[in-house]
């Protein structure tokens, strides 16, 4: 127990300068002297519900060029054509998980269950001690579906053993289950600041164990269906989240510290991605008329437009089925959610339009060029008013005369309010709950309501945080496809043609066209036979539910079930880290194509061999980004 308690002065400094305290007094007299029944537990949690929303430099490199690449929230390359940087998972496993936020949970575990034994524990102690393991689950969930095996038993005092994936999910199940039930809701809690999700409110801290065992349930369904039927169909009769009231979030604040918000970097652009911009396109049937202000009306395409064809200035080789052509204006129906979560280049009147970097003019410049092999004009564009997004991968020589395709005034963008600290991160939603109840239905799994039920009421909490819940119901009842080949309404299961026609401008010359656009094969899924099924319609509607705060969960969602659609990297140059794809090939879907992990840092070889052994033993491949892991997809 010393480690402990060697850690605590420093704790309870940490958890008086979050908390807002003015004096250290009121947390500890004397953090020096403190012995084992001093300690108070609560600063093991907020120690570690603080640490792990991650300080600006994790974040950036973790939450940001990692998870939301990885999860196709953002356009961006790095881990989505299978980079990987040391440093940065080097800082997020050592510093982060074994050095802080794992370590203070576990003291937390530790301490509440000496104190509990000895008799010096308080009449909420054990709510404490419960907490603490679920949020112990968390962070490992979290660890394990990066890396892959990890140690269940660590901070022991000597380098520990790892753990299979399938160890560590039973493992984490097994506290979901048992910490849940030993839960006293009615009981009182300590100050409710040191806790900075719920407050101590214990009743919710059992809901969201419950929710957690659905999650982590689910990931199982491809590789152990028996466990991942068991533990779902016990854990869906206990309370859920299922209100905005029960959600786990936790508020952001201005500055540098662990607090600041995840997607504060004025240098990081947060563009939509070709993912998003194909699965919203067209979904629900909504019209973009009833959505943008007066000032982007004159901006809106006739239905069935696909935009201007420039073969020789944006990629072809990907399977992303808008590739070769740049939208001149905004469609004329997307999702809704779209508009708010993306803002329109040139929106500038629109209040949360997003004016990063603050040194620079770049998000507010709009028209650029497409020039020739000499830097000679060939065509200006004006990206005011358009919805573009894409591919990511290697666009060759076409990139190289193509000024406009990434650029940061030219692409839609995250907003202000997901830029300025001034929002709450969510860690889970009841959107996923419904959603996740709603793919047992679909598996035959006893839930307590249908699949359309929960599916339409993970829609209606969706489109209720974004406000646009007067869309729900036209929306529910839309049966048109988007890009990707897949409808809203639960009862229109009927698969799109191979292609459907789309009227086009050729952007060289203005000669309009008509185009038969295909509508992409997901391999991936079914043998890219379907897209429109049940299971398809649940995902996507995930996918874009869970944007912009769960870009991890997107990630794994797609690494177990290759949903929702994700397009191929662009493959004009060959992909240096993933030589799988290229140019005779690219229209298919492969596992090999798509992220899987992050290998394990370098710091845990040179500090435990033995370890890093054991880990990539247990992992069943090579330490590689492309190696699924254990409840993935496999080659």
């Amino acid at each position: 127990m010393r480690s402990i308690f060697k850690y605590t002065a420093s704790l309870a400094i940490s958890a008086s300068l979050l908390s807002g305290c003015n004096k250290f007094d009121e947390i500890n007299k004397d953090p020096f002297l403190v012995t084992e029944d001093q300690v108070q537990v609560e600063y093991f949690i907020n120690n570690a519900i603080t640490g792990s929303q991650q300080d600006p430099h994790i974040a950036e490199r973790i939450f940001v060029l990692y998870w939301k690449t990885a999860g196709r929230q953002q356009f961006g390359g790095g881990i989505s054509s299978g980079g990987y940087n040391d440093g940065w998972s080097s800082d997020y496993y050592g510093g982060g998980y074994m050095g802080g936020w794992l370590n203070a949970i576990n003291s937390g575990v530790q301490v509440a269950e000496s104190q509990l034994e000895k008799g010096t524990a308080k009449s909420y102690t054990n709510n404490l001690l419960q907490v603490s393991r679920i949020y112990r689950a968390y962070l490992m969930s979290e660890l394990t579906d990066n890396f892959g095996p990890i140690p269940i038993n660590a901070f022991q005092g000597t380098n520990p053993e790892f753990s299979s994936e399938k160890e560590v999910y039973y493992f984490m199940l097994s506290e979901l289950k048992d910490a849940a039930s030993k839960i006293e809701p009615d009981v009182a809690g300590p100050d409710a600041k040191f806790d900075l999700a719920y407050g101590f409110n214990f009743a919710k801290w059992q809901r969201y164990a419950n929710s957690m065992r659905l999650r982590l349930a689910m990931r199982l369904s491809e590789v152990d269906a028996a466990k991942a039927k068991a533990e779902f169909e016990d854990a869906v009769t206990k309370p859920l989240i299922t209100t905005a009231d029960d959600m786990f979030q936790v508020a952001e604040l201005g500055g540098w510290h662990a607090l600041t918000g995840v997607m504060t970097r004025e240098w990081n652009y947060f563009q939509l991605s070709a993912t998003m911009r194909n699965l919203t396109i067209g979904l629900g049937g909504i019209e973009s008329a009833d959505q943008v202000g007066a000032n982007m009306q004159s901006h809106i395409k006739p239905a069935g437009y696909i935009g201007m064809r420039f073969l020789d200035h944006f990629t072809t080789l990907t399977n992303d089925p808008s590739a070769g052509y740049w939208l001149d204006g905004l469609p004329n129906t997307v999702d809704p959610r779209a508009y708010k979560a993306y803002i329109i280049p040139g929106d500038f009147t629109n209040s949360d339009f997003n004016s990063y970097p603050s040194w620079d003019n770049s998000a507010k410049t709009t028209v650029r060029n497409l020039v020739d092999a000499s830097g000679g004009v060939v065509k200006t564009l004006d990206a005011a008013g358009t919805w573009n997004a894409p591919a990511n991968g290697d666009w060759g020589a076409k990139g190289a005369k193509n000024q406009i395709r990434s650029y940061n005034g030219a692409i839609p963008r995250h907003g202000q309010k997901f830029r300025n600290s001034a929002n709450k991160r969510i860690y889970f939603a009841p959107w996923e709950t419904y959603f996740l109840i709603a793919e047992a239905a679909v598996r035959n799994w006893t839930v307590p309501m249908s699949g359309q039920a929960a599916y339409e009421a993970g829609i209606d909490a969706s489109f209720t945080y974004w406000g646009v819940s007067n869309h729900a119901t036209a929306y529910k009842a839309s049966t048109e496809y988007n890009m990707a080949g897949t409808s809203v309404s639960w009862t229109h299961t009927t698969e799109p043609g191979a292609t459907h026609a789309m009227t086009y401008i050729d952007g060289y010359t203005n000669t309009p066209g008509v185009v038969q656009v295909e509508y992409p094969v997901n391999n991936l899924y079914q043998g890219g036979t379907v897209r429109n099924d049940l299971l398809t319609k649940i995902i996507t509607q995930k996918f874009i539910a869970q944007t912009p705060y769960l870009p991890l969960e997107a990630w794994s969602d797609h690494r177990r079930l290759g949903l929702p659609f994700f397009e191929n990297p662009a493959v004009e140059n060959p992909l240096v880290n993933m030589p799988a794809l290229n140019s005779t090939n690219y229209k298919t879907a492969q596992v090999n194509f798509f992220p899987q992990r992050l290998k394990y840092p370098s710091s845990l070889q040179s500090s435990n061999q033995a370890g890093y052994d054991q880990a990539v033993s247990l992992l069943g491949g090579p330490d590689a980004v492309l190696t699924p892991l254990w409840w993935a997809k496999k080659p």
